[in-house]
């Protein structure tokens, strides 16, 4: 079977069988069980758009997890179907950032692709966070300053509680004029990436953000 789940896909699934689980463990009435596990395969199966038949008989088996062991198994037969982030080299992230001279490549060896949504890093040293991601078929490479904060704030990309910092870039503007436009994003972007359950957030500030130019 060929990779079908994008990775945020899977943390999707990931949280609703997170949601079962915890009902199993607190909720005694068969009847509500019940409603929930079908309500779980519903969800589960509603992120995508068409399946093949051999896709849907591996998401109805989310129904069947009762415990925590049951998902660890569940989740790792679903992992072998995910779609990997695309392989870059470093000359293409180079191509990405024209104007940085002394681009500062991200190690990638030891990540596994199919956890992440795009690629993010930082140089502390110059106080700048770094994006690629990868959009229908065109890669986008998205650079800001970046002011670390001390306390925890809502993601932009992924939505969730965590350590956050202000990622800032000058957009251009009708005529000559470039505004100032910042949004606060994770400052660790594996966590970010993990946290990430739907592309949505994602694709909408790399659209509101591609025109940023230093």
């Amino acid at each position: 079977m060929e990779p079908f789940i994008r990775s945020d896909q899977f943390n999707y699934i990931k949280e609703q069988i997170n949601h079962l689980i915890n009902a199993h463990t607190t909720v005694n009435d068969s009847g509500v069980l019940e409603a929930m596990s079908s309500l779980t395969e519903e969800k589960v199966k509603n992120v995508f758009p068409k399946l093949h038949d051999h896709q849907a008989a591996l998401l109805n088996k989310s129904k069947e997890i009762v415990d925590q062991a049951d998902a660890v198994f569940f989740l790792s037969q679903l992992r072998a179907h995910v779609i990997p982030f695309p392989q870059v080299s470093e000359d293409k992230l180079k191509n990405l950032f024209p104007k940085v001279k002394k681009l500062k490549i991200p190690v990638l060896e030891g990540i596994d692709l199919r956890d992440i949504s795009y690629i993010g890093w930082n140089d502390y040293g110059a106080k700048r966070k770094y994006l690629v991601t990868f959009i229908e078929g065109d890669w986008h490479g998205l650079e800001g300053s970046f002011s670390s904060s001390y306390q925890e704030n809502i993601c932009t990309i992924c939505n969730s509680h965590e350590k956050v910092g202000l990622f800032s870039a000058k957009i251009k503007s009708s005529g000559d004029h470039l505004l100032k436009r910042g949004n606060y994003i994770c400052q660790d972007s594996m966590v970010c990436n993990q946290n990430i359950s739907s592309l949505h957030n994602l694709h909408q500030f790399v659209h509101r953000m591609k025109e940023a130019s230093f």
